[in-house]
């Protein structure tokens, strides 16, 4: 039978140790050496045992879109920051951005910021930012390396993607890192064969998260554009159901966390990068992303932090 565990309120997003009171469900993974402290929120080492279960998760999402073709490709956490610029993330979420500063000065740059460090003081200004970002998505790195490709075939393209991502969003809620693996499949192609695809992946979905014995709901949901105008964003994203989310309770019962999204982005990336069809229409693009370390932690969730004493049917359909 499945081990629901109890969850105490999480603390509200914050700076340092959780506070003092009942053990939240980041506290007992702390306890249980599943994840590992580093000082900051959000980012976190894992336990041998925890990097099992986010593999078999991989390897999952492998299976499922085995058959379809998809040309897999794995790029660094850090991309390109003209590329970046380009993207236009930073419209929609100045906040979430990281960039890549590096010491870029002379001996006596040099002292000074051993002069810094040896007084407890600021040393990071006299770093300049680099040519590289911190990756906030498994595909932003994709659509300039499609683009230079030039027209897609007749049949569109699939991708199969997975990165170390970042987001910069400090919280005591395990399920919000800072630095967290995303899976990804993307399809490029004509409007009616991206949203056959994300129609097919919202069943795949569906379908992996209950064999996996998990309470589930898909929802219409939004990104978190930032902003007065980020609000507008948010709402017209709603309107035309461009986005869904697969929601389990992790943190709390009212506040589902979403473990998958099922994201169909019309022709904006297309735009950006001129990526065209094969007619020479500008390429529509959609994706699905597995949110492998929320979908862990969903597990340990509702199936217990000891992951030898989980369901046979669950074990046998991550490891058998």
């Amino acid at each position: 039978m499945d081990q629901l565990l109890a969850l105490d309120p999480v603390p509200d997003a914050g700076v340092g140790a959780a506070a003092s009171g009942p053990r939240s469900l980041l506290d007992q993974l702390f306890d249980q050496g599943l994840l590992i402290r580093t000082g900051v929120d959000g980012l976190y080492g894992r336990s041998g045992d925890f990097e099992s279960v986010v593999e078999a998760l991989d390897r999952i999402a492998t299976r499922l879109g085995a058959r379809d073709g998809a040309e897999s490709l794995r790029f660094p956490p850090g991309m390109s920051r003209p590329a970046f610029e380009r993207s236009g993330y930073l419209k929609g979420f100045p906040n979430l951005a990281g960039t890549i500063h590096c010491f870029c000065g002379n001996d006596a740059d040099h002292a000074r910021l051993l002069a810094c460090i040896e007084a407890g003081t600021d040393w990071t200004g006299g770093q300049a930012a680099s040519e590289i970002v911190l990756t906030p998505a498994a595909c932003y790195p994709l659509y300039p390396v499609a683009a230079a490709r030039g027209a897609l075939p007749e049949g569109g393209l699939l991708f199969d993607l997975q990165s170390y991502c970042f987001r910069h969003e400090p919280s005591l809620e395990p399920t919000r890192m800072q630095m967290f693996r995303m899976r990804e499949y993307v399809r490029m192609g004509s409007p009616d064969q991206v949203l056959a695809f994300r129609e097919l992946w919202l069943e795949r979905g569906t379908a992996m998260m209950r064999e996996l014995g998990l309470p589930i709901a898909v929802d219409p949901a939004n990104d978190p554009f930032f902003g007065r105008a980020g609000r507008m964003l948010a709402n017209n994203q709603r309107a035309q159901g461009l986005k869904f989310e697969l929601n389990v309770p992790v943190n709390s019962e009212d506040k589902p966390t979403a473990c998958l999204s099922f994201n169909y982005h019309q022709d904006h990336f297309g735009t950006i990068w001129d990526i065209r069809q094969a007619d020479g229409e500008v390429a529509h693009t959609a994706c699905v992303g597995f949110g492998l370390e929320r979908i862990t932690l969903a597990l340990l969730r509702h199936h217990g932090l000891d992951i030898t004493a989980w369901p046979d049917a669950v074990r046998d359909r991550l490891w058998g």
